[in-house]
């Protein structure tokens, strides 16, 4: 085995480690935050709670990187290296815990909001489609959402049955994600659509396998937009648009369950925590 194949085979191991302690962490502060709401604790002081003990951990590794020491017996100039390489670190670390700190406000109301929504019967699939909404002004040309929905349906493989998904009625997600396409990409977008879902067909099929409908991860009321058919267009924005994805996202919907899809889909550009 070739030295740089050997690096690769590390790194991919570290990443590997590394998102296995993010999904633990994510599991873990979803049940905190249930055991606080449990005895009282409201959102606020939960999220409050919760930020003090998650920059308390990067506030523990800033210690332990600011009192490492060069191996024994370097010579000067790699010593000095070392601790102006530290003092980097370190120094960022120092960041991330005051940023920690005082981030991460409304955690705790969505994994209420996710608590209530398990707590619900299953809902049958609607049986009359709802009213079609007003046509929009004539200013730009509009996508259909019916057409677009009905285009993601052909992907059987990609969505979980209709009786087995968490949303019998997404149309929230589906607007907030067609809200990102912008004037000059609705022409002919259903067909880029269905062009990202088959390149991407192995990922969406690992994706719906693995934290679908039926997934262990899924169990805990985690990654409820896998396996919606609407989740086809906002996994396609993630990649193409995600910061006006997120913006458009952040203005009417909870953002836990973009962050729990930009989790496991693991777009190029990753704007969650």
């Amino acid at each position: 085995m070739s030295t740089e194949q050997h690096d690769a085979d590390a790194y991919g191991q570290e990443l590997a480690r590394i998102s296995h302690h993010q999904h633990e962490a994510t599991d873990a502060r979803f049940t905190v935050f249930q055991a606080l709401a449990a005895v009282g604790i409201g959102h606020e002081q939960a999220d409050d709670i919760v930020a003090k003990l998650e920059a308390g951990a990067v506030a523990g590794a800033h210690t332990w990187i600011s009192e490492s020491s060069p191996p024994h017996g370097s010579e000067p100039r790699f010593e000095d290296g070392w601790f102006a390489g530290v003092r980097d670190v370190a120094s960022y670390l120092l960041r991330i815990a005051d940023t920690t700190a005082t981030a991460g406000r409304g955690r705790a109301a969505s994994s209420a909001m996710l608590v209530a929504h398990l707590q619900q019967p299953a809902s049958p699939a609607p049986q009359e489609a709802p009213e079609p909404e007003p046509e929009p002004g004539p200013a730009a040309p509009a996508l259909d959402a019916k057409d677009v929905l009905a285009a993601a349906e052909r992907f059987p493989w990609a969505v979980a049955a209709p009786g087995e998904r968490h949303w019998p009625d997404g149309s929230d997600f589906l607007d907030a994600a067609l809200s990102a396409v912008r004037p000059e990409e609705r022409e002919g977008y259903i067909e880029r659509l269905e062009a990202f879902v088959e390149q991407h067909r192995g990922r969406l099929e690992e994706m719906l396998r693995t934290h679908g409908p039926g997934s262990k991860p899924a169990s805990h009321g985690r990654y409820a937009l896998i396996g919606q058919p609407e989740t086809l267009v906002i996994v396609e924005r993630m990649e193409s648009a995600p910061f006006l994805l997120r913006g458009q996202w952040e203005k009417e919907l909870e953002t836990v369950f973009l962050d729990d899809l930009e989790f496991v889909w693991g777009p190029r550009i990753r704007l969650s925590r």
